[in-house]
This record gives C-alpha cells, structure tokens and sequence, in this order.
C-alpha cells in the first residue's frame, strides 16, 4: 500500500480496496467535478399494478434483487444497539453461501458483533462506515480482510451522490410502511423518529428492500421514504429492541467537572454575545451537552431569548424548549429518545431533516454552516486545536464520526471535553487520528478552563472582560501533564498496515488508521 503525504502532514493510501483515493488538500481545496451518479430506470411495468410490493422474506427479496458475491450492501442505524435486521440480514446472506460483501452502514452498534464470525468467513470483505465498539478493535487488531472506511454522516451522502461509493442493493428498517413500500420512522412498535440516514441509499441505490414490522394499508403517511424508490416489501416480526433503540447517552451527567463544563459553554455563549434572539445552536446527547442544554435553557429563560431555530440530535431536554416557546424549530437529524419521537409524530415545528439538507458538503450549501454554536465532544484535542473522535490514545478504533465533522464549519465550533480520563490527558501534544482540522475549531472548554483558538480575535475580544477562565491552550495542556505525571505514551501500531482510512466531508483522505500491535 503506497502512502503519501496529504496537506495536514498525515501519510494516507493512494488506494483502498482497489479503489483510487484523493489525499485531503485542506479546508475548501478540493472542488467536485463532474454529475450527481443516477440510480438505474425502471419501468412501471415490471411492478404490480395493484402496488403491493410485499415479497414473503428477506431472502425472496435478496434473491429477486439479484444478490451475488462482492455486492455492496446498506443499512442505517436509526434503530442503534437495538437493531436486529442487520444481524438477520447477514444470516440470510451467509445461508445463501454469499462472499465478499461490502458491508455500507450509515453507523453501527455493539450489538452487530454478531458480524464479526462473518467478517472472519469472508462473508463480509470490508466495513464504510463507523466500526464501534467490538467491531473497532476487530479491525484496529488488522483481522478485517479489506480496509475500513470511515464517513462522515455528509460524508456519507457526498459518497453516494457522487458515485463513489455504489449501492448493490440497500435494506431499509421501516418501523411502519405499505405495501407499495412508503415508509416512515415516527410511528410503530419499534419508531426511532425519521429515517434520514437511509435517503440516500433509498435514491441512489441499484435496488431497495424495506423490512417492517408494522405493515399498514397504503397510504402510510407521513411518508419519508418514498414508495417510488423500493423495490420490494418483507414483514419481520420484529425490527428490535425499542429500549435498546433510545440512545443510552441521553442521561445529564451527575460529575461535578462536566457539569461545570456545561455551566462554562453556557455562559461563553452569553458574554461573547452569541446567544442572542433569533441565534441557532446544536448540541449533541451525551451526557455534558444534555447539562449544558439545560443550563442554556435557564439563561435564555432569564434573558427572554428565543432561538430561531435547534439543530437535532432531539433529546426531551430540546423538546422541552420548542414546547417552551424558546425555539421557533428543531431541524432533527436523528431522534436520541422517545420523548423526541413523540414530538416529531405531534408537533409540525419538529422537522426531520437528513443529511443532503444539513450536512452534505458536495451540495448547493448545508444547515451545518448556519448555525451559530455547536457543541461536540472529542476523544483528543492537540495544542494546535486539531481532533480526534474515531480513537483513542492507545490506537483503537472505538467510535464512528457521526456528524460531527460536518458541524465543524457552524460559526462558533465548541469542543467539551474532561482534561483527562482515567488518568489519560485528553489534551496532548497531537492527536492519535486526525478527523478534524484546527482551524475549524474555535474553543475548548475543560473543568480546567477555556481555551480560544487564537485565530478567533473576535471572541478573545468578547470576553476580554468576562469572570471566565479563560486561558492559553498550551498552559492547560502543561498543566495537565503534570497531574498525570507526563505525557502519555504513544500507541505500539505497525506503521506498514493501514486498517482504515478517515474521509473528510468532502471525499478526500485526511488520515491513516494503523494496526495496534498487542
């Protein structure tokens, strides 16, 4: 594998998986070319004329769509660690003596550790998409037969849209549709909210397969997966575990520092005067930014603010806001608990949005780059601002990109991250996996201060005057060394092994990922 130097310094693939790669070249460097890829014509003749599309199992469907070895096969997470479809889907595949599968989620879960005796057969070549979990130490440890490839959720989308990335056949979890194969997220025993993340394969893929378990005479409405782009229709007895649906991150944490990291973001937006009327934020459902939504609301409450609009993730504590009249709007990308479900299905200011609308960086602009602040998460952030989401500081792959490099070009980037974990700075002197470029991100906020990107003028100027601790980002890293006794040691990985490679929103490749050596 022949490994050059991209424009961050990084050494990346010039091939993966037989497919010609383009090294990142830097922020807004690298300009498509080209025409949207066009999914096959069909023919209304070959469909029944009564509209029911319904095949009687996953396997009738595969083989009428014409499954064979090395095809490309999707699926989307909105049913997360309760997701059973996906490990049923690969049964079947396996039962039907299929090899070299291209295994395309939009993310996946622990509980797709089933995957892994197929991943060891050759029933599945290689993993696009995020590999969590049980599936990322499988590949960090070099046992996947291919190379991974790791997307952002725009990522994605851009991937399919340009014809990067080619779908055999996409299998869709619907938990309500109709014969003719309408389908929506909002509603059902198993409803996870909206289907966003399956748009794309639903436009652009060779065939469509919807999978339910709440089969509904047609109409099924409000339809998010239009019926004109499935092929056909299995019912299941079930799509999964509804509690296992709710994310488990959607609990406001109880530790004394991450609270006080939620306060500190909280107040940044109001001194520095972001949170102001009509201003848009997102934030995501981990446990610091669940605290911070809350410690938000009680200030724009205090202040008489409204919110034009909030960028989902929706959680109850956002819902509670729209409800509240602090928000005119929730653009919802993915739904994190049933009280965000419930609103999308009752509430006509809760949208569902998808990844073309908010995050694909090859369209005709996003909702990302309106946003005023938008608070993520990060698993190492460096003293030149740079971060990492994918891995942690002893090499493994452990977590997927979501849509978090997307959010990056918000107008105000804020990562909130602990100093350190488990005796682990968090803060280091550059970062295992590079996912994100430090120009794009403006403030770190720890129990130990907040440190502002120097190239933000503008909010160092803001807060010149403010009671926060705000503070050079190398003090705080220096600081931070010396609790934990030095820097930690750097990952034993084989250089000469690339396991996966991490895309940047616009289809470049911005790092390498190497085999942890055991």
């Amino acid at each position: 594998m022949k490994l050059v130097k991209n424009a961050a310094g990084r050494l990346v693939p010039t091939v993966v998986n037989g497919v010609k790669q383009v090294p990142y070249k830097g922020v807004a460097k690298y300009k498509p070319k080209g025409n949207k890829y066009g999914s096959p014509i069909r023919s209304c003749a070959d469909y029944p004329d009564d509209g029911n599309k319904v095949v009687k199992n996953i396997r009738e469907a595969l083989i009428k769509a014409g499954l064979k070895d090395g095809m490309t096969i999707s699926t989307h997470h909105h049913l997360r660690n309760g997701d059973v479809v996906t490990n049923l889907l690969f049964d079947t595949i396996k039962s039907m003596g299929i090899k070299n599968i291209r295994w395309f989620p939009s993310a996946s879960f622990p509980v797709h550790s089933h995957l892994i005796k197929y991943l060891e057969d050759g029933t599945i070549h290689h993993i696009e998409g995020s590999m969590n979990g049980p599936l990322g130490r499988f590949t960090s440890l070099g046992k996947m037969k291919g190379t991974g490839v790791l997307r952002s959720h725009g990522g994605r989308y851009q991937a399919v849209q340009d014809g990067e990335v080619h779908i055999d056949i996409a299998v869709i979890a619907a938990p309500t549709a109709d014969p003719f194969g309408n389908a929506t997220g909002d509603r059902g025993p198993a409803a996870c909210g909206l289907l966003g993340f399956a748009l794309a394969d639903s436009q652009y893929a060779d065939r469509v397969i919807v999978a339910t378990d709440n089969l509904v005479p047609f109409p099924c409405t409000p339809w998010q997966i239009q019926g004109n782009n499935v092929d056909y229709v299995v019912e299941v007895p079930t799509l999964g575990d509804p509690s296992k649906i709710v994310s488990g991150t959607t609990q406001v944490t109880k530790s004394p520092d991450r609270l006080l990291i939620a306060e500190y973001i909280a107040r940044f937006l109001d001194e520095s005067g972001i949170m102001k009327d009509g201003f848009s934020f997102q934030a995501g459902a981990g446990g610091t930014n669940l605290a911070f939504a809350v410690y938000l609301k009680e200030l724009m409450k205090k202040k008489g603010i409204k919110a034009r609009f909030i960028r989902g993730g929706s959680t109850k504590y956002l819902v509670e806001m729209l409800e509240e009249g602090l928000t005119d709007y929730i653009l919802d990308g993915q739904t994190f608990d049933l009280e965000g479900v419930r609103s999308m299905r009752e509430n006509p200011n809760h949208i569902n949005t998808s990844p073309f609308t908010s995050y694909n960086y090859h369209g005709k602009g996003n909702f990302a780059s309106m946003l005023d602040a938008v608070v993520l998460g990060a698993t190492e952030v460096d003293i030149n601002f740079n971060a990492n989401v994918v891995s942690h500081s002893d090499g493994y792959l452990l977590h997927g990109i979501g849509g978090w490099q997307n959010c990056l070009f918000g107008k105000t980037t804020i990562l909130a991250i602990p100093s350190f974990r488990d005796r682990i700075p968090v803060i280091v002197d550059e970062v295992t996996t590079l996912v994100g470029p430090g120009e794009l991100i403006d403030v770190i906020v720890t129990e130990r201060g907040i440190a502002i990107n120097p190239k933000r003028k503008d909010l160092l100027k803001a807060v010149r005057n403010s009671s926060l601790p705000i503070r050079p980002i190398e003090e705080i890293y220096e600081e931070i060394n010396q609790i934990c006794g030095g820097k930690p040691a750097k990952p034993k990985v084989n250089k000469k092994k690339v396991v996966a490679i991490i895309k940047w929103v616009d289809g470049t490749v911005i790092d390498s990922v190497y085999q942890v050596e055991e």
